[in-house]
Parts: C-alpha cells; structure tokens; sequence
C-alpha cells in the first residue's frame, strides 16, 4: 500500500490524474482512491481498467492522454497532480509536459525507464521516478551489503 500522502494526519483530498492503467498505475490508483482522493485513470488500452482494485472508486477515461481533448475529458484542468506512469518514456514525457505548460498543474510525476532521459524532464521542471535507477540502486545496496557480511563471516 501507498503512504498516506499527509503522514496519517490532517488529510485534504486531492483530484489526481493518473496516465496509465498497468501494475502501477492500477496500484496506485487503488492506493489513492482508499485514501479519499478523487482519481481519474486515463487509459488508451481498455481492458486494462480491468487492473483496477475494488478500492477503486473514481473514474476512468478511456483514450489517448497525449490528445487535448482526452485530457479535457479527464478534467486536468482542475488536477492537483498528474502522474505519469504508462510503460513508454516518449508517452510520460510528452503528458507531463502538456499537463505542465498547458494546463499548468502544479505537482507532475513522470515514469521514465531510461536514466538518461532523466535530464530532459528535469529541464521541464517535472519530477521523475525511474524503475531502472531504483532497481540499480538497491541490487548494488544489497550487494554491497552482502558481500560485508561475508568479509566480516570470513573474519571470524
């Protein structure tokens, strides 16, 4: 399950957008939705709303959330936060950065698998979660402590 946005305290509901109905996108949607947010999930492909949790209780939108009218649809224009989480970098950078200079919504996420691209986001001002860096980072975390719990193992 998601953190609760505001630590477990004064909670304020936010209306988040979410692009992207797969594994992460249906969770955090879920997540959200329980937390009494209102969320609307923009997906191209249909019977991926099939995703979505029973804690679900927003809304969906079928269509392309890189066309203006799709956007319209899902109400952006009164979003707190997008969130951009398809499985195509290209897709993520273009919505976030539509949801950022169009309808200038304040709080826009982006997932982007390739670490290098990471910098271009960064110059649109929109933050970005990479899978790929994550993953890298904690394989070597864990690694690292592995391998000094064997060197202390083989001190004994």
């Amino acid at each position: 399950m998601v953190s609760n946005l505001f630590g477990g305290s004064a909670k304020q509901s936010q209306y988040i957008v979410i692009v992207g109905c797969g594994r992460l996108g249906s969770l955090l949607a879920g997540d959200l939705s329980s937390q009494g947010h209102s969320i609307v999930v923009i997906e191209q492909n249909e019977s991926c709303l099939g995703n979505l949790s029973s804690e679900f209780s927003g809304f969906s939108v079928v269509g392309d959330a890189a066309e203006l009218a799709t956007l319209r649809q899902a109400k952006v224009d009164k979003a707190d936060c997008l969130l951009a989480v398809t499985s195509e970098d290209n897709i993520n950078l273009m919505v976030a950065q539509i949801a950022r200079t169009v309808f200038e919504i304040p709080i826009v996420l982006a997932r982007v698998f390739d670490p290098d691209r990471e910098a271009i986001y960064q110059e649109l001002e929109i933050d970005t979660i990479s899978p790929t860096q994550l993953s890298a980072d904690l394989f070597l975390q864990r690694l690292g402590e592995r391998f000094e719990n064997q060197s202390q193992q083989s001190a004994k």
